[in-house]
C-alpha cells in the first residue's frame, strides 16, 4: 500500500502529514507494509525543506520532518500510489485535473476519508504557531484514522503482507 499526502506547496500540511503518518504507522507496526510520501499541487517550493514552523510543530510532537524535501505532484503519482490524501478541496480538484481518467478517484479529501469530522486541514502558512498546532491536531487525527482504516483492511486480507 502506498499513500501520498498532498497540499498546495508541500512545505506545511503535507510534510506534517507524511511525518505524522509515518509515526503512527511505526507505532502500529505497519511501516513495513505501507509506504508514505508527500507532494504539492504547485512546484513553487520544489527541493525546499518544510517551513521552519512546520518542522518545529512536528518536533514538539516527537516527529522529525526536517529531512523532507518538497516536490510537485506528478501525473505518474496516480499510478504509483493507492491513495492521494489531499488536505483541502482545492488540492483534490487540482490533483484530479492532473490524474489519468482511470485513476482520478485515488485523490480524496483526507480528513473525511480517515473518519475525521472536520472537512479540511486549514493552511497554516499565513498563521502563527497556534495555526500550525491546529493543523497538526487535525493531521494527527487523520493519521490515526488512516492507520485504523488500513489496519482493518490488513486484518480482513484486503492488504497483503
Amino acid at each position: 500500500m502506498k499513500l501520498l499526502v498532498v497540499c498546495l506547496g508541500n512545505i506545511c500540511r503535507s510534510p506534517m502529514g507524511e511525518g505524522a503518518l509515518r509515526a503512527r504507522l511505526a507505532e502500529a507496526g505497519l511501516s513495513d507494509r505501507i509506504e508514505v510520501d508527500s507532494a504539492g499541487t504547485s512546484g513553487w517550493h520544489a527541493g525546499h525543506a518544510p517551513d521552519p514552523r512546520a518542522i518545529a510543530c512536528a518536533r514538539r510532537h516527537g516527529v522529525d520532518i526536517a529531512g523532507l524535501r518538497a516536490r510537485q505532484l506528478q501525473r505518474s503519482d496516480f499510478l504509483a500510489f493507492d491513495y492521494i490524501l489531499c488536505a483541502d478541496r482545492n488540492n483534490v480538484n487540482d490533483a484530479r485535473s492532473l490524474a489519468p481518467a482511470q485513476a482520478s478517484d485515488r485523490a480524496v479529501l483526507w480528513l473525511p476519508w480517515a473518519g475525521v469530522t472536520e472537512a479540511v486541514v486549514p493552511d497554516p502558512y499565513y498563521g502563527d504557531a497556534a495555526a500550525f498546532e491546529h493543523s497538526w491536531s487535525l493531521i494527527d487525527a487523520a493519521a490515526s484514522g488512516t492507520v485504523k482504516r488500513l489496519a482493518q483492511a490488513i486484518d480482513s486480507g484486503i492488504i497483503q503482507p
